[in-house]
């Protein structure tokens, strides 16, 4: 150590002695901490400032594209994606479970049916109604929840309504077309969707809307086009069935009378499909069971229909109960009773399947009278 360092050191421990004599110590320890903090904070600002202010070129953080991303959702197509937001520079991190907005839908998209899907759970997904699914793709699907298959491409309505083929030689223009699904010209007129333009249009007594268009009608409904079994097939007059396919009967005089009272037609008490849903157009319960069980009568009385059901039931058995009540079952493997036969409460009468528009071995089952469908739950036992 040479002589001038010495002298540093000499100096200042005659100082610090000087001080500590004087009682000065513990407080000149305590300034210099605070300076020393002072100094570490003032250098981590620096740091942080320096580091936020380099450009891109230096490794700093790019600007968010202008155009507006897309994002690729399982079915979807062409849906937007929020842009994301900055603060003072920073990126926001995108988080897996954060709430982003959405807004309304203005355009109509595609969906690629999968496995397990149902028309119940699609529409849950946009957010419609299951029979705007059906209103949407009534030249795929005809109606029927059943007809729906994976590898289906429906068009997704953004609103709820009906999608409907406008013609040229409508009488009553565009005011009796809107009537029809109880809703006003304007509704269709002023949809994003429709891509009309009133200028364009013109009166809309004679609408200029080129033959063929198809339009959304917000709002929109219309009865369904039946696909099963009408009413009022009957042991005396079972003519009506004759539409449904060739397993149509003749008239029967007599056979067996129902006691009024209903059971299970199948082993299993359970749903594997479609409940009962007037909404979407399914007027039985589907339920459940493996290919090949038994299926029985749930009443006393006489086969009105047996055979093959050409919309979507597959191999079917109507039976007339009498007293004004009937009893349907669909998608059988197997039927074993034909026109005209008498059979017992719990007598079989087929095989449990998965024949006609069916994605999946079960029992379609409906009960009805001379005037209306009515719902299963509500005749037969608990299960």
């Amino acid at each position: 150590m040479d002589n001038e360092e010495k002298g540093s050191r000499g100096i200042f421990a005659r100082f610090s002695d000087l001080l500590i004599g004087l009682g000065l110590g513990e407080s000149m320890l305590r300034a210099g901490t605070t300076l020393l903090s002072v100094a570490m904070l003032g250098g981590a600002v620096w740091l942080l400032q320096s580091f936020y202010a380099r450009s891109p070129a230096a490794g700093g953080t790019t600007e968010a594209p202008v155009t507006e991303p897309t994002i690729s959702v399982e079915g979807i197509a062409n849906v937007a994606q929020q842009d994301f937001n900055t603060f003072y520079g920073i990126p926001r991190i995108a988080q897996p479970f954060t709430t982003i907005p959405t807004r309304p839908r203005e355009k109509i998209v595609k969906y690629i049916v999968e496995d397990g899907d149902t028309v119940f759970g699609i529409a849950e997904k946009f957010g419609l109604k299951p029979e705007t699914i059906l209103w949407g793709n009534y030249g795929l699907l005809l109606d029927s929840p059943h007809s729906l298959k994976p590898g289906q491409e429906l068009l997704i309505l953004p609103v709820d309504g009906v999608y409907w083929q406008w013609v040229a030689e409508n009488k009553g223009g565009l005011p009796a077309f809107a009537k029809y699904f109880g809703v006003q010209s304007e509704d269709i007129l002023n949809l994003p969707a429709n891509h009309l333009d009133p200028a364009v249009v013109g009166d809309i007594n004679v609408p200029n809307i080129a033959d063929g268009t198809w339009l959304v009608i917000p709002g929109g409904r219309r009865d369904f086009i039946s696909w099963s079994a009408p009413l009022g097939v009957t042991r005396a007059d079972p003519a009506f069935a004759r539409v449904l396919g060739p397993g149509a009967c003749e008239a029967i005089n007599g056979g067996a009378v129902g006691y009024g009272t209903f059971i299970w037609p199948s082993s299993q008490h359970t749903l594997s499909g479609f409940d009962y849903s007037p909404g979407t157009n399914h007027f039985g319960i589907d339920i459940a069971g493996d290919t090949g069980e038994p299926v029985w009568a749930t009443d006393a009385g006489v086969i009105v229909y047996a055979g093959w059901n050409n919309w979507g039931y597959g191999n079917m058995v109507l039976v007339d109960h009498g007293g004004g009540f009937q009893s349907l079952y669909a998608h059988l493997s197997a039927i074993s009773v034909g026109c005209g036969q008498s059979l017992g409460q719990g007598d079989i009468l087929g095989a449990l399947g998965s024949t006609g528009n069916s994605s999946g071995s079960h029992l379609h089952f409906e009960i009805m009278t001379s005037h209306a469908k009515i719902n299963p739950w509500d005749v037969l036992p608990p299960p």
